[in-house]
Parts: structure tokens; C-alpha cells; sequence
């Protein structure tokens, strides 16, 4: 059986190719597309390619149109015109987009507020993206912005599909839920079109529906301080997701010291209980905010929120190398060495 290793960012280069064998069973049609800022790729068991071709082009073009929706680097964006009439009145958006802000507001709820999509307002101080300068701010510059983190000051009217940033300064970004949000939204066009063996995977969010060819899909767990698709631990899925955050994916070392982009919206500063957290629960969506939520909130708090969640289990690596495993996944996951540790 096939074990599809995982980074944050990128899937095992052996997945990237498709096959193509006109005329056989069930085979594996695989294709890539950059968006969302990273590349994704959908990943179909079946016999009909020339069905499956066009459904898998659905999908990027579903990703397309949501990132266009959600992107804060996209001009005219639903996001980029809440964050520029904050404070001043509410913005005529999207369904895709109220949804999205409205699952948000659930899981900041769970997190105590530790996932907050208006974290936003440190995005010009700490840069990770493509404009990423290595730059440590200074706690003054941090101090400023900790004021407009508050996701209560985004008020959602579902019925009148407009959006209102409350407070000026305050600067929506659903880094942490959009791709969760466009990955549920692609498994809903290929079961539609008639498709149940697949899998969606774009940077650390995937689901796996059905099976790989021979049997479930066995995922494995990047070890976050090895090296590129290295799994310290595996795991056999069926119709799940499985959303990985980790400080290895957008970061930079500065004086023997680790800084990424999970930042907690308390402090402004990069979150230190954990060094990996992966999510396994049946939507996506959830699995991507709460990746990042439990992995801020750290070992005690984020895993006794992973035990009262219904059907949400994890597998978190500390920052002192631990590995915990979650009531419901014990048994299943298969743990191959300690991850490497003692690196930044």
C-alpha cells in the first residue's frame, strides 16, 4: 500500500504526475494547480479519465473563483473591501464569504479567540508570505496592533449578505480557513459528478474520500524538524480530512530562534507550546481553523478542546517533542520513530 507523505506545503513529487491508461480499471488520475498561494492537487481513482479530467478542472476553478472571494492580495476581494470600510459601514458580500467568517466565528468561539481571522492587523509587521523580509518586529510595533485583534468586531447578517468590520484599524484574513473552506467545497463537485474514490489536497488540507486503489488512503504525518516528506507516524483514513499547521511552513531562524506564522493573536507573537498539530475530523473547514487554533492554544488547553469536540480528534508534536495522540485515534495511528528534535 501507498503511503502519501505530506509537508505543510507540498505533496510527495510522486503524486504530481498523472497516469494515464485508456481502456484499463480503476486507475490514479492526478493534476496540479497553483492557487491559494500554494500548489494543490486532486487525486481521482477511476476507470473513466475523460470524466475525470473535466471534474478535476471544476475544482481548480472552484478554488479559483473563491480565492478571488477571500485573497487579501487579490484587488477587489469581499475581504479586501470589509478591511477598507471598517469602522465606517457594512459591505455587500458574497454567501461563500458569510459562511466562511460565520464557521470562523465558531471556532474562535471554541478556541477562546485564539483563532481569530481579524489577526490581520499584524500582517504588515510580520511578514511570511511572499513578502516575506526575515524581520523580527519590535514590541512597540506588536504592542499597536494588539488593540484591533477582536473577532466580535465582525459582524455577519447572513440574510443581507453583508459584512461589518466595526472598528477602524481592524483588517479581516481567512489564511487559516479559507483553503479548509474551498477543499469541502471541491469534495462536494466531484461527489456530485459521480466520484467517491479521490483526494483533494491543497498546502496542509486534504480529504480522502473512499479508497486508493487498493485500500484506504494511509497519509503520513510530516516530521516537522526532518527532512522534506519525512513521516514520523502514518494513519489510514476513509471519507476524512486531515489539516496539518506547523511553525516549519512559513518561518525563518533569526539567533537560534524559530519564527513563523501561527501567531498568537494575545501576544502578537509566534506561538511556542507546539511545533506540529494535525486535525482528522469530517470536514475540512473545521480541520484547517482548528489546526491552528489547538496548536496556539498548546498541549493542556488545545487537547482537552480536541476531547470535548465531537468527532475531532489530533496528533500534536510539543515543543519538547512529545507526541499525543487524541482518545479516538489511538490504535490508529502508527507512530514509525520519535520526531527529530533539538532544532529550532
Amino acid at each position: 500500500m501507498l503511503v502519501w507523505r505530506f509537508t505543510v506545503a507540498l505533496v510527495i513529487a510522486g503524486l504530481l504526475s498523472a497516469c494515464s491508461r485508456a481502456g484499463s480499471g480503476p486507475h490514479r488520475v492526478a493534476r496540479t494547480h497553483p492557487t491559494m498561494g500554494s500548489e494543490m492537487t486532486v487525486t481521482v481513482w477511476t476507470a473513466d479519465e475523460t470524466a475525470a479530467l473535466p471534474a478535476i478542472e471544476a475544482v481548480f476553478a472552484e478554488f479559483d473563483r473563491l480565492d478571488a472571494l477571500l485573497s487579501v492580495w487579490k484587488a477587489g476581494s469581499d475581504i479586501l473591501r470589509i478591511n477598507a470600510a471598517a469602522g465606517e459601514h457594512a459591505v455587500p458580500v458574497s454567501a461563500e464569504t458569510c459562511e466562511v467568517l460565520a464557521i470562523a466565528r465558531q471556532v474562535s468561539e471554541w478556541t477562546g479567540g485564539k483563532f481569530d481571522v481579524t489577526f490581520g492587523a499584524l500582517s504588515d509587521v510580520w511578514k511570511f508570505d511572499h513578502d516575506r523580509d526575515n524581520r523580527v518586529p519590535t514590541a512597540e510595533e506588536i504592542a499597536a496592533r494588539l488593540p484591533f485583534i477582536d473577532y466580535k468586531a465582525v459582524a455577519i447578517d447572513a440574510a443581507a449578505k453583508t459584512v461589518f468590520a466595526t472598528r477602524p484599524g481592524i483588517r479581516v484574513h481567512v489564511g487559516g480557513i479559507g483553503k479548509g473552506y474551498a477543499v469541502d467545497r471541491s469534495v462536494a463537485i466531484l461527489r456530485e459528478r459521480g466520484f467517491r474514490d479521490f483526494m483533494v489536497q491543497a498546502g496542509g488540507d486534504l480529504y480522502v474520500a473512499g479508497e486508493s486503489g487498493d485500500g484506504p488512503w494511509r497519509l503520513g504525518i510530516n516530521d516537522p524538524r526532518g527532512a522534506p516528506n519525512d513521516s514520523f507516524a502514518t494513519i489510514e483514513l476513509r471519507d476524512s480530512t486531515f489539516s496539518t499547521s506547523g511553525d516549519y511552513e512559513r518561518s525563518f531562524i533569526q539567533n537560534g530562534q524559530r519564527y513563523h506564522h501561527i501567531l498568537d493573536p494575545a501576544t502578537g507573537q509566534p506561538a511556542r507550546g507546539a511545533v506540529s498539530v494535525t486535525i482528522v475530523t469530517k470536514r475540512a473547514v473545521l480541520a484547517d481553523g482548528l489546526s491552528t487554533g489547538v496548536f496556539i492554544l498548546g498541549p493542556e488547553a488545545g487537547m482537552a478542546l480536541v476531547e470535548r469536540l465531537p468527532d475531532v480528534d489530533a496528533v500534536m508534536v510539543t515543543a519538547d517533542n512529545r507526541v499525543l495522540i487524541s482518545s479516538g485515534l489511538q490504535g490508529r495511528v502508527h507512530v514509525l520513530r520519535p520526531p527529530t528534535g533539538k532544532r529550532p
